[in-house]
């Protein structure tokens, strides 16, 4: 006899969204280790990384309902979720900050097929561009953040940024965005 067929993430929102609590249990079980990881990367401080990580649960739980699979897999809508509760913790730190050489090499994820995705992607980009995506998606800087913070007019940040996560993409062999529908 064939032991049942995990439930997938999107069916695990479902039943979030109808109030299933073993339905966040098992996105928690499945998702925690990625948004500590991405949580100690912006934030360094367990306490407050503790708390976010939380509360982009709860936050996932009081929003199932909400959740489009059209635009976003489960995964990243939860890692969205958290990201924006990591920068919001960041802008409540304002005494936080950042030497730039502290994000020349990347730290390495913990989860070992994490660590393989996020070596490729990241040796994909050239040190500035590395630089860049570091800054502003790990330390939630805005990009006229860091048009002053690197010296760049606002409009090359801007290319360099989205030239960065194309490159990442196509390491990661999820195409560019032409194969995938278009421009967006």
């Amino acid at each position: 006899m064939t032991p049942p067929a995990e439930p997938t993430d999107e069916t695990l929102l479902q039943r979030m969204a109808a109030g299933d609590e073993d339905a966040l249990l098992e996105l928690h079980r499945r998702y925690v280790r990625l948004l500590y990881g991405l949580g100690h990367r912006m934030l360094r401080q367990r306490d407050d990384v503790d708390v976010c990580v939380q509360d982009a649960f709860m936050n996932a739980w009081r929003h199932a309902a909400r959740f489009d699979p059209t635009r976003a897999s489960v995964k990243t809508w939860l890692v969205s979720i958290a990201h924006h509760r990591f920068l919001q913790q960041l802008r409540d730190r304002p005494e936080v900050g950042l030497e730039l050489e502290d994000w020349d090499q990347p730290t390495v994820p913990t989860d070992p097929a994490d660590r393989v995705l996020a070596d490729r992607a990241l040796q994909a980009l050239e040190g500035e561009q590395r630089r860049l995506v570091e800054l502003a998606y790990y330390r939630g800087y805005s990009h006229a953040e860091l048009a002053a913070l690197t010296g760049l007019p606002l409009g090359t940040v801007k290319s360099r940024l989205r030239a960065a996560v194309d490159r990442m993409r196509a390491a990661l062999g999820a195409g560019t965005p032409e194969g995938k529908g278009g421009e967006r």
